[in-house]
């Protein structure tokens, strides 16, 4: 694996709950520096994640959220489910990715929380348990089967939903009669009267989440047109090409960077959150990219000295929310793969994602559990609730979407042209179906 396929795991991670961090073992064995949870007697069901079970005194929302979807399987079912992660010690030489290729390559576990990309290779190599038998696979909202897709199977479900926006300080919207952008016209617009106004960056930015402008640009009317599965159908097969679709958001992000409404060479050394929050929190800049999580979280921006609204990305059909997403998969071939279908069947069921969603305010996977979302983030969640979104990582496309467009969005920060960018996504095809 690349080192930038290495940070990538961290970059799309950052955003789940559950942060699927890239952490280092070293070594041959897959199984090095792994801690085992708990274990009983009787029927056992190994899970690998990135976290271990909440010890009794520790507060963390994310955990004690999953726990208590855990214990209703043991409960109901009379299993135990074990818990297999690395320590957060070292980051030094093998990603949480390689590992969970290895240890389902070597059928070490039963159930996996897995990355996008992960999910694809895994699905197409055969080694991932079709879940669309599940009876919580009835209750999924479509974009979930669309992204967990590969060769007709349902290979992977979240606990959650991801969504990336816009964050906005309204009140310097409100102070220069602004509103919120919906298409890249009227955000070049709300960018040059910032500007202006002395305000000298608009856009902060990172290194790792510009993506998203490109994504809600390239798949607005793939995923929102009605055509959905030809398309991807043709650039698997190479009659269309990524290029085709990634130029006009590659074009718009030039012009933000030519003008200077984003800030190219810090963006490029800049970490998520760290390098824009502190001027978007000063006021120094109105807007940024973020997920939804980062709303909820006063670490974040769940505690602004003004009023935050979060909306979707500018494409020609408007706000666009872009969303990614990890999910929790069974080994084709575990040792105990029927209790691990049935143990994921209870933590995907209605009952305990109604109360993963509300401890956590997360967007639920399930189109029957409702979202009680801070007030900042209705009208994001207005959009997804009409079915309008674009889909960043999708199993069923042969060209892996998150990790690889970052990539190339970071060649254009550091210089690149936009048709050398183009370039960049042809070779990748081609590489990709050859």
């Amino acid at each position: 694996m690349t080192r930038g396929k290495r940070l990538l795991s961290a970059c799309l991670a950052a955003a789940m709950t559950l942060a699927l961090a890239a952490c280092g073992g070293g070594g041959e064995q897959p199984g090095k520096n792994l801690i085992q949870g708990e274990q009983e007697q009787g029927r056992t069901v190994n899970l690998y994640s990135p976290m271990e079970k909440t010890s009794p005194n520790l507060e963390n929302v994310a955990r004690n959220a999953f726990d208590q979807t855990v214990l209703m399987a043991e409960d109901r079912l009379g299993v135990t489910l074990a818990y297999w992660t690395y320590t957060a010690e070292n980051y030094q030489d093998r990603t949480y990715d390689e590992v969970a290729l290895d240890r389902a390559r070597n059928n070490m576990d039963d159930i996996y929380l897995l990355n996008p990309d992960t999910i694809q290779a895994l699905g197409e190599e055969g080694l991932l348990a079709d879940l669309s038998g599940l009876e919580s696979a009835k209750n999924l909202r479509e974009i979930i089967r669309v992204a967990n897709t590969v060769d007709g199977k349902l290979v992977a479900i979240p606990q959650e939903v991801v969504a990336y926006g816009l964050f906005l300080n309204m009140d310097l919207f409100r102070r220069y009669d602004l509103t919120p952008p919906n298409t890249p016209e009227e955000f070049l617009h709300c960018c040059e009267v910032f500007r202006k106004n002395d305000i000298e960056t608009p856009v902060g930015a990172n290194r790792w989440w510009l993506e998203v402008f490109v994504l809600a640009q390239a798949y607005a009317d793939l995923y929102n047109g009605g055509n959905t599965e030809a398309e991807i159908a043709a650039l698997n097969s190479g009659e269309a090409k990524y290029s085709d679709y990634m130029r006009p958001g590659f074009e718009f992000l030039k012009e933000l960077m030519d003008k200077g409404y984003i800030d190219a060479e810090k963006a490029l050394v800049s970490e998520a959150i760290e390098g824009e929050g502190p001027d978007f929190l000063a006021q120094k800049t109105p807007i940024v990219m973020a997920y939804w999580g980062a709303a909820n979280t006063e670490t974040a921006y769940g505690a602004t000295d003004f009023e935050l609204q979060v909306v979707g990305l500018p494409s020609s059909r408007g706000q666009m929310p872009v969303m990614p997403m990890t999910g929790f998969a069974v080994g084709a071939n575990s040792e105990h793969r029927e209790d691990a279908l049935a143990t994921l069947d209870v933590i995907l069921s209605d009952e305990a994602l109604a109360t993963y969603t509300e401890i956590n305010r997360v967007i639920s996977p399930s189109k029957n559990v409702e979202t009680d979302c801070v007030e900042a983030l209705k009208p994001l969640n207005a959009r997804i609730e009409e079915g309008v979104y674009v889909v960043a990582s999708n199993a069923g496309m042969k060209l892996e979407q998150w990790g690889n467009t970052c990539l190339v969005v970071r060649q254009l920060l550091g210089g690149a042209t936009v048709e050398e960018c183009m370039a960049e996504f042809d070779r990748l095809q081609a590489e990709t179906l050859g």
